[in-house]
C-alpha cells in the first residue's frame, strides 16, 4: 500500500481528465504542495506550465518515480467510495496499488461531474466511466511505449505500472513514459476496450479502506477536525419549533460574558415556511473556543414567534390518521381490476393497520462546518457534506441563495463525514456557518451543533400509517390486496396539498401488479416538520409494513411464509397491470438461495420463544432477502441471534471487505430502528440524545451471514438495499417465537411478553 508515502513537489505529472462533453484529455503540469495518504485534500492545483493547460476533470497523475495519484470525486461518508472509485480507475490503468495515493477532490461539478453520496448510485453511475478513465490512461501509456520502441501497440501488454513488450519482455515503467504520454490525444471513450473480468487484479479483491489507518490513529480527517487560522467557534440557537422566528434576545448580556467575542441575530433566508432545511432564524454566539460558545448560548433569553407548527404533536397525528382511515381515500395511487368486488366475493378476508414513527438521522459526527465569507466576496467552506451541488438544498445552492454569492466565488472542500445516512444531503449547517462568518465581519467561523441541536433540527424520516386488506379464494390464493395509506403533506405555492419528502409509499409496491386485483390509495394530513431521506428512504418504512402483512397473508392462507412469497413472485401479470422496477424471477432466485442457506426447513425444531422470520425487498436496484432468528424472553425482552442475508447486486463485488461491512452496517441500522422513535409535542421534538433514541449495542449485535448471489447484471450499489428487509424479517420472527404480531414500531417489550 501507499500508506505513509509523500509525493514531492515540482514533479512533472500526467493528468487524465474526463471532459464535460464526455471526451478524455491529457496534459502535463507541475504539482503544488505535498499530500500524504488519506488526508482530506483539494484537487491538485497545478502551477502553469510552459504549454497551456486545458481546464478539465483531473483524476490521475503519475510522477516519474511511479507514484500514481488518483482523485476521488464523491463524498466519503463511510460507504468506502474513496477506496472503491479509485479501484475502478486503477484496475483498468493496471496500476501497482502499492504505489497509489488517493486524494479527495473538492466540490467542482465542472471538473468531476455530479458529486453526491446518496441513493446507492455511485456504483451503477461510475462502473463504466471510471474504468474508462483508467483504460484511456493505460492505452496512451502503451502508445507512448510503442513509439519509443518503434513497435506496434499490438505487441505490447501491461503489468502493474509497467508496459511490457511481449516478444522481448522489455519493460518500461509508467513513470518513464509520462512525458511522452502527456503529449498524446486522449481516445474516444466509446472506442476503449475494457479488461476481461478474468484479468482483474484489484476488482473483486479485499481492499482496506484508504482512510482506515488515519481513523485508527485518531488523525484529524473529519469535518469537525478542521482548523483554520484565526477562526472563532460558533453555537447557533434556533427556535425549538420548526420555522419559528426571533422576536428579541438578550444579545448585549451575552456579548458581555467572559470569552464571548460576538453575538447577534441571524435572519431566515426567505419569508415562507420552508419545506426543506435552509437558513432559519436564530441567534449566533461566537467565542475563542467551542465550550465557551456553547455554555454562553445556554444563557440566551429568546422570545420566539413559533409560527404555524407550534400546536403539532404525535398524539394529534395519530388521531388524525385514525379518522382519515375511516373516510374514503383522497387520492388513488394505483389500481388494477376491482379490488372492492374481489374482497366482497372472497372466501376469506383479513385486514390490519400498521404504523411507523418519525426517525432522526443522528450520525456520530454532529453537524458542523468551517466557513470563511471573505471581504473580497468569496466564500471558502470546509464541510462534511453528501451533496455540495447547486440544488435547492445543496451546499452551493444554499449559500448562493442566502448570501447572494455567485457559485464561481464559492469553494467547498469536502471532508470525510462521520456518518451521513442522508442527513448531510441537507446543508443547513453549511449556510449557517457561511452566514455567521459574513455577519461576524468576514472572519472564519467553525460552527458545531450539539447532539441535542442535531436531534431537534433534523429532516426527519416521516412516520406513516397503512391500512391493509387482503382476500383469498377457497384454495388460499390471493384475489385482492388494498392499502389505504395515510401520510403527511403541506400546501405548495399553488395551495395544493403536496406530500412531504420521503413520506410516500410507492404505487408499485409489491404485491401490487402481482395479485389480480389491487387498489393503493392515499390520504394526507398537514405536517409542519421538516422531512428527508434516511438510509434506504421510503423503503426502510414501507418494507416493514408490507412484508409483515404479507406474512399475515401467508398465515391466513395456511402456507409457509417463504413459499407463499415465491408463489406470489411466480404469478402471471394481471390484466391491465404493468410491472416496473423489481424483476420477480431475479428476486425469487435470491429467496431460494436464502431458503437453503438459512436452513429454513428446520425452523420447526426451535424452542418456544425462539423463531425465524423471512422478508425480501427490492431497493436501490439491489435484490435482498433475509431470515432473522430471534429469541424473546417471557417478559418480552428480545434480541436478534442471527441474520442470514442473500443479495444480488450484479455480476461483480468490487471490494468484498467493504461490501460485507455495508451489509453488516445496514442490518445493525435496521434493527436499531426497531427500538427508535421521534415524537413531537407543541411542535417540539421530545427526544434529545442517544439515551432516549437508542442505537443497538455491540453486545446485542447479531451474528450475520452475508452472501452475494452473483448474476449476469451490471453492478449496483450497496449502501442501502440490505437494510429494508431486516425489519420485517425480525418482526415476523417475533411472531413465530411468541404468536404476537408487531404492527407498530418501535417494539414495546410488554406487547410481546408470552406465557
Amino acid at each position: 500500500m501507499a500508506d505513509g508515502n509523500t509525493i514531492n513537489t515540482s514533479r512533472r505529472f500526467f493528468l487524465l481528465a474526463s471532459a464535460a462533453g464526455g471526451g478524455l484529455m491529457l496534459a502535463g503540469c507541475v504539482t503544488a504542495g505535498d499530500t500524504t495518504d488519506g488526508a482530506p485534500a483539494a484537487a491538485a492545483s497545478p502551477a502553469k506550465p510552459a504549454a497551456p493547460v486545458v481546464d478539465m476533470n483531473n483524476f490521475v497523475a503519475i510522477s516519474p518515480d511511479g507514484t500514481i495519484r488518483i482523485m476521488n470525486k464523491n463524498p466519503e461518508i463511510g460507504q468506502g467510495i474513496k477506496t472503491m472509485l479509485p479501484m475502478l480507475i486503477a484496475e483498468e490503468l493496471d496500476a501497482d496499488w502499492s504505489k497509489v495515493v488517493i486524494e479527495q477532490g473538492d466540490a467542482d461539478q465542472a471538473r468531476y461531474g455530479n458529486q453526491i453520496a446518496g441513493g446507492s448510485f455511485a456504483t451503477p453511475n461510475h462502473w463504466v466511466p471510471q474504468r474508462q478513465v483508467g483504460a484511456a490512461a493505460r492505452l496512451m501509456l502503451m502508445q507512448a511505449a510503442a513509439a519509443r520502441l518503434n513497435v506496434s501497440i499490438d505487441e505490447l501488454s501491461t503489468e502493474p505500472s509497467m508496459v511490457v513488450h511481449t516478444a522481448t519482455n522489455k519493460k518500461i515503467a509508467y513513470g518513464d513514459l509520462v512525458a511522452d504520454a502527456a503529449k498524446l490525444t486522449a481516445p474516444d471513450p466509446a472506442t476503449l476496450k475494457m479488461k476481461d473480468p478474468k484479468a482483474y487484479r484489484l476488482i473483486g479483491k479485499d481492499m482496506r479502506n484508504w482512510d482506515s489507518p488515519k481513523i485508527v490513529r485518531g488523525e484529524p480527517i473529519f469535518g469537525i477536525d478542521t482548523v483554520v487560522p484565526g477562526m472563532k467557534y460558533a453555537n447557533f440557537v434556533k427556535c425549538p419549533v420548526f420555522g419559528g422566528k426571533v422576536v428579541s434576545a438578550n444579545i448585549d448580556e451575552i456579548k458581555a460574558l467572559p470569552g464571548v467575542t460576538d453575538a447577534f441575530i441571524v435572519k431566515q433566508a426567505g419569508t415562507a415556511l420552508p419545506t426543506k432545511m435552509g437558513l432559519l432564524d436564530g441567534v449566533a454566539v461566537l467565542a475563542d473556543d467551542w465550550w465557551t460558545a456553547k455554555e454562553a448560548a445556554k444563557k440566551l433569553k429568546i422570545v420566539w414567534d413559533e409560527g404555524v407548527s407550534k400546536d403539532e404533536s404525535t398524539t394529534s397525528y395519530d388521531a388524525q390518521a385514525a379518522e382519515l382511515a375511516k373516510k374514503p381515500p383522497q387520492t388513488s395511487l394505483s389500481k388494477v381490476g376491482d379490488a372492492a368486488a374481489a374482497l366482497k366475493g372472497a372466501a376469506k378476508t383479513i385486514e390490519a393497520s400498521y404504523s411507523y414513527p418519525f426517525l432522526v438521522h443522528a450520525p456520530l459526527e454532529p453537524q458542523n462546518c468551517t466557513a470563511h465569507a471573505k471581504a473580497d466576496g468569496t466564500v471558502e467552506v470546509w464541510a462534511p457534506t453528501q451533496r455540495p451541488d447547486m440544488g435547492a438544498n445543496g451546499g452551493f445552492g444554499l449559500i448562493t441563495a442566502a448570501l447572494g454569492v455567485a457559485k464561481e466565488k464559492i469553494t467547498i472542500h469536502m471532508t470525510r463525514c462521520g456518518g451521513g445516512f442522508g442527513r448531510r444531503l441537507d446543508n443547513d449547517y453549511i449556510v449557517e456557518a457561511a452566514a455567521i462568518s459574513k455577519q461576524a465581519g468576514n472572519i472564519p467561523v467553525k460552527l458545531i451543533w450539539t447532539r441535542e441541536q442535531d436531534m431537534a433540527h433534523d429532516p426527519y424520516r416521516p412516520g406513516g400509517y397503512h391500512n391493509f386488506k387482503a382476500g383469498f379464494d377457497k384454495a388460499g390464493n390471493v384475489v385482492a390486496f388494498t392499502n389505504h395509506f395515510v401520510s403527511f403533506g403541506r400546501p405548495n405555492d399553488a395551495g395544493v396539498m403536496t406530500i412531504l419528502a420521503s413520506a410516500n409509499s410507492p404505487p408499485q409496491e409489491f404485491p401490487a401488479n402481482y395479485v389480480p386485483n389491487h387498489a393503493y390509495d392515499q390520504s394526507l394530513m398537514m405536517g409542519g416538520m421538516p422531512t428527508g431521506p434516511l438510509r434506504a428512504p421510503t423503503s426502510n418504512a414501507v418494507s416493514f409494513v408490507h412484508q409483515s402483512f404479507i406474512d399475515e397473508m401467508a398465515i391466513a392462507a395456511g402456507k409457509d411464509p417463504l413459499e407463499f412469497r415465491l408463489e406470489l413472485l411466480a404469478l402471471p401479470v394481471p390484466a391491465g397491470a404493468t410491472r416496473a422496477g423489481m424483476n420477480g424471477p431475479r428476486m425469487a432466485e435470491v429467496l431460494k438461495v436464502l431458503r437453503d442457506r438459512s436452513g429454513w426447513a428446520n425452523r420447526g425444531s426451535l424452542p418456544k420463544g425462539t423463531g425465524m422470520g423471512v422478508a425480501f425487498y427490492f431497493s436501490h436496484q439491489g435484490y435482498f432477502a433475509q431470515v432473522a432468528k430471534v429469541k424473546v424472553a417471557q417478559n418480552g425482552a428480545w434480541r436478534v441471534l442471527k441474520v442470514w442475508s442473500v443479495g444480488d447486486v450484479g455480476s461483480t463485488i468490487i471490494n468484498p471487505t467493504n461490501a460485507l461491512n455495508q451489509v453488516q452496517g445496514s442490518i445493525v441500522d435496521g434493527i436499531s430502528e426497531m427500538h427508535q422513535k421521534i415524537t413531537f409535542d407543541k411542535g417540539r421534538t421530545q427526544q434529545s440524545n442517544y439515551f432516549d433514541m437508542p442505537l443497538l449495542r455491540m453486545d446485542y449485535a447479531p451474528q450475520i451471514d452475508a452472501h452475494f448471489h452473483l448474476s449476469n447484471n451490471s453492478p449496483t450499489g450497496l449502501g442501502e438495499p440490505a437494510l429494508p428487509p431486516v425489519l420485517p424479517a425480525v418482526a415476523n420472527a417475533i411472531f413465530a417465537a411468541t404468536g404476537k404480531r408487531i404492527r407498530a414500531l418501535p417494539i414495546v417489550q410488554k406487547d410481546i411478553s408470552w406465557t
